[in-house]
């Protein structure tokens, strides 16, 4: 075993199998990485997987056989054939039995995983932010204080970046990148210009232009908290399983 989760195994040749599936699809897009690498997100993938599927099983989703054999029979004809199948499942170090296992848990896995990302409200407290991103401390302390004396803020935003005026659009907490900008975005009152804020990508001042209590997801937002969702569910889900690592 690689794993078990809540005495649940993770077969060894499973993990392996995938984890050169993993390498080889990394490679496809051009994004090679290292085997511990992806040893290790394979495995973390895995357990998340194992968890889910536990879940389900206890909010009483049961895969009955004659589904299973329907999904079965719908793999059998997309790989050409029984032998196919068979040689697919020994190039990946599965038997019949850990075979239909391994099918079982992921058709679990997905359905705990849709009831997750489904209950996530499609309305959110949300703020509409305009800012001025520099890249130099020396600049920003400098528009900070014309601010600070009552330079209009959209007229320096279309100077620094006449594209897009500093157009950060509306957006709910969890959306963000960077969220040291989050945090300062919904503190602010609507009308109020933030201090400097120093991220990795470079030197920002905010002000909020907007903010809606209940304001309608648009689909990229909407998706960003399903996985939001999903991501914190295993977070605390694991904090409170049983987990074993092979050694």
């Amino acid at each position: 075993m690689a794993a078990t989760v809540n005495g649940e195994g993770i077969l060894l040749s499973e993990w392996d199998a995938q984890v050169t599936e993993y390498i080889e699809a990394q490679e496809a897009l051009g994004k090679p990485v290292t085997e511990e690498a992806a040893s290790t997100a394979v495995l973390e993938d895995m357990i998340a997987q194992v968890l889910l599927a536990q879940a389900a099983r206890a909010d009483g989703f049961e895969v009955t056989e004659e589904a299973l054999e329907t999904r079965i029979d719908a793999l059998t004809k997309e790989v050409g054939g029984a032998g196919k199948l068979t040689e697919w499942q020994a190039a990946h170090g599965y038997t019949e039995h850990t075979f239909r296992t391994a099918l079982k848990r992921a058709a679990e896995a997905a359905t705990m995983r849709d009831k997750i990302v489904t209950a996530v409200p499609k309305t959110a407290e949300q703020v509409h932010v305009q800012q001025i991103l520099l890249y130099n401390e020396g600049d920003a302390i400098a528009i900070s204080n014309q601010l600070q004396g009552g330079v209009d803020f959209d007229a320096i935003a279309a100077r620094v970046d006449p594209k897009t005026r500093g157009e950060l659009s509306w957006f709910p907490r969890g959306y963000l990148l960077e969220p040291e900008i989050e945090e300062v975005a919904f503190s602010l009152e609507v009308g109020e210009v933030s201090e400097i804020i120093k991220t990795d990508v470079g030197y920002h001042i905010l002000t909020v232009l907007e903010r809606d209590e209940n304001r309608p997801l648009s689909p990229d937002a909407y998706l960003a908290l399903q996985e939001l969702a999903l991501k914190d569910w295993v977070k605390q889900q694991r904090a409170a399983a049983t987990i074993v690592l092979a050694p």
